[in-house]
């Protein structure tokens, strides 16, 4: 079958199909890629972050082209089109006859992610805001494609947990799923871990992870909100403010951090007790500020009683910055990206051939593994623990009481809005205070 087209061997074959489906169930990745045909992928979540995931991935392969988008609304399809064939722009420019969006496979609105996964397909890119990731995610998988999901893959446990749900069934029917913890796919990252895990520094006693930078505004000020903008489209258009759709910042940020420590360890924290709160960002503007901490300062417990401390905050721009890790072991630190050394020193250069940065070898991996090119691939269940972890110091530090994982994973949270619409009416929950926060 490598010389033969996998779509035109299912329309030419005819009767001779029905024989060949059993061989395709029972070994899929020996098919998937076969002959020269590209690899199609649709994006769902038009914003600055999908549009850049578009160009990583055809950066890293040109086996593969763009033939669907999906946005809720039509101003950020049509701005993310209009950026991927602008010539002017030269990264993008080479890659402008790869993107065949055409009319008919250009959705907007509260359906659209369906519309585009029942389209003919092989890839879905969810760069969507993280609070519509597992509802996502599980429509995806449940049309068996493979998936490029950006990180976190959720906002609270319940959705986390129907992510996990479908993690297992992806597994199961080996579809490829990439995250966009793009740290999982830095050469230096990789090689520091494997030696770390290797007894690089001896047994690891304590972990430091810090995200300490200016904050996130997708809107820029508050006057920029337009007068027809309902509550909901206004906290889509604002949605790093609002806890149900953005998770906060330990949450959208911070996991890269705590991602690395887990991977570190190769397991979750089985406990956390954190604290926070909002210092700077105005409470007289939950509008526009939303309902979000400004910092968050977590210690949590692995299982064999190594520690983590988190340290997550938003300064005004011209702060104090730090966007690190730190392992402690019995014979020395690291600093994740030192290949082991023990010195703490920073190995990172620029990237001079774009395929080797982080953002575009994930792409390279994610599309080899699909092929069977290299090996198979399937973030889904350890980002999806990531993401549960930073959930879990979020709630620690919201409640003021000491949060365990199994609290997490029989937790009947759920922030999810039930009625969906672009004039829809949210009431903005006030700012969390421990005592009178309950976790549930």
């Amino acid at each position: 079958m490598t010389n033969i087209s996998r779509r035109n061997f299912f329309q030419k074959t005819g009767s001779a199909a029905t024989a060949a489906s059993a061989f395709l169930i029972v070994k899929p990745e020996l098919v998937r890629g076969a002959g020269s045909e590209k690899l199609r992928a649709g994006l769902i979540g038009c914003g600055g972050r999908g549009t850049e995931a578009v160009v990583n991935m055809m950066t890293g392969t040109e086996n593969v082209e763009l033939v669907a988008m999906a946005d809720l609304f039509e101003d950020k399809l049509e701005g993310s089109l209009r950026n991927l064939v602008n010539e002017s722009k030269p990264s993008y420019a080479v890659l402008k006859d790869r993107v065949k969006v055409d009319a008919e496979h250009r959705f907007t609105g509260f359906d659209a992610f369906k519309k585009l996964i029942a389209s003919d397909i092989d890839i879905v890119m969810l760069a969507t805001p993280p609070g519509y990731r597992p509802e996502f995610f599980e429509a995806a998988i449940n049309a068996k494609k493979h998936v490029f999901c950006e990180k976190p893959f959720g906002t609270d446990p319940v959705g986390v947990r129907r992510f996990m749900a479908a993690a297992k069934k992806s597994e199961e029917l080996k579809l490829t799923v990439m995250s966009g913890a793009q740290r999982r796919n830095s050469t230096d990252y990789m090689e520091t871990v494997k030696k770390l895990h290797d007894g690089a520094i001896g047994d690891i006693t304590s972990l430091y992870a810090h995200w300490i930078g200016s904050p996130v505004f997708p809107i820029s000020s508050p006057d920029k909100r337009k007068p027809e903008w309902g509550e909901m489209t206004w906290q889509h258009r604002q949605w790093y403010s609002f806890v149900w759709i953005g998770g906060d910042q330990i949450v959208e940020q911070h996991l890269h951090n705590i991602d690395v420590c887990n991977w570190v360890m190769g397991t979750h924290p089985v406990k956390v007790v954190a604290s926070g709160g909002a210092a700077w960002r105005p409470k007289d503007n939950p509008e526009f500020y939303g309902n979000i901490y400004d910092h968050i300062v977590a210690e949590f417990v692995y299982p064999n009683g190594a520690r983590m401390l988190s340290h997550c905050r938003q300064y005004p721009r011209g702060c104090y910055e730090n966007i690190s890790e730190l392992i402690v072991g019995t014979k020395g630190n690291s600093n994740g990206h030192d290949l082991g050394t023990g010195t703490g020193q920073d190995v990172r250069t620029a990237f001079k051939d774009p395929r080797e940065n982080p953002y575009v070898r994930e792409h390279t991996a994610m599309l080899k593994s699909i092929r069977g090119e290299g090996p198979y691939i399937n973030d889904a269940m350890t980002v999806a623990e990531s993401t549960m972890t930073c959930i879990m110091g979020r709630e620690s530090a919201y409640s003021g009481v000491e949060v365990t994982w199994e609290m997490m994973m029989n937790s009947k949270l759920d922030l999810q809005p039930k009625s969906f619409g672009y004039d829809e009416k949210m009431e903005i929950p006030p700012l969390p205070k421990p005592g009178e926060y309950k976790f549930t």
